[in-house]
């Protein structure tokens, strides 16, 4: 396709997806508000199913739904730190409500400030200033605190920032493996696929329709490794998929 006709259609497709959005949020962040006020882990259950409503419905009117794969290696009452590679702002309104596990993400506490959307990315985030050491040490010990009192998952983008590289992934933080080391819990690798086709970074106002992708991969047992070892056997389990999907 031409680029200025792709752009055209991608300004057009973002007017959609805003005229759908914006309404849906109005509807959706009044029970996500309430859920605030509801003890865990029932107020993340209620905030988990109404946001997968709303997902669901701004998915499908953009025509971008969302296909999950590998299921099986989410272990029922079981819970972990889940590692997914991160190209697109789409990545985290399509992990949160979709991954099989209940979970909470590690996020910009910046964001939280946007009126009414704040709402949404509080309930599911543990929220950081990353230009706070306080902030930092008082995130990680209530992701420890997600994971061994709440039970839920804890959902982390070890890239640190959006992927705009051309490769796969970027170099991983230490973070995500140190928590799977001091919690005891195994690490879930998850390959997000085709986010930053939907919604590009960088690109601005602009909205492509696709098909989106989650993949699970095995868990990954934290028992006799170091933080870099972790790491490592990560991040290759990751490149390795990636690579093979894109070699198809």
């Amino acid at each position: 396709m031409n680029k200025s006709i792709k752009n055209i259609f991608g300004t057009i497709w973002a007017v959609w997806g805003s005229l759908i959005f914006v309404p849906t949020l109005l509807i959706f962040v009044w029970p996500v508000y309430f859920s605030h006020f509801i003890a865990e882990p029932w107020g993340m259950r209620i905030f988990r199913l109404s946001t997968k409503i709303w997902m669901t419905i701004f998915l499908y009117a953009i025509a971008s739904p969302l296909r999950i794969y590998g299921r099986k290696n989410h272990h029922k009452g079981a819970n972990y730190v889940v590692v997914s590679n991160h190209s697109s702002m789409m990545d985290v309104p399509a992990m949160t409500p979709f991954f099989p596990g209940v979970n909470k993400t590690i996020a910009k506490e910046s964001i939280a400030k946007i009126p009414l959307f704040g709402w949404i990315y509080q309930k599911g985030s543990i929220l950081v200033d990353r230009n706070s050491d306080a902030s930092r040490r008082r995130s990680y010990e209530e992701m420890k605190n997600v994971l061994l009192n709440k039970g839920l998952d804890m959902v982390i983008y070890p890239e640190g920032t959006r992927n705009r590289t051309g490769k796969p992934l970027k170099e991983f933080y230490d973070g995500a493996f140190r928590l799977a080391i001091d919690t005891q819990k195994p690490i879930i690798p998850v390959v997000m696929l085709y986010t930053a086709t939907v919604l590009p970074p960088g690109k601005g106002f602009f909205l492509w329709p696709h098909p989106l992708e989650m993949h699970l991969l095995e868990p990954i047992d934290y028992k006799g490794k170091n933080i870099d070892q972790l790491k490592t056997e990560t991040r290759k389990a990751m490149w390795d998929f990636m690579e093979a999907r894109h070699k198809k």
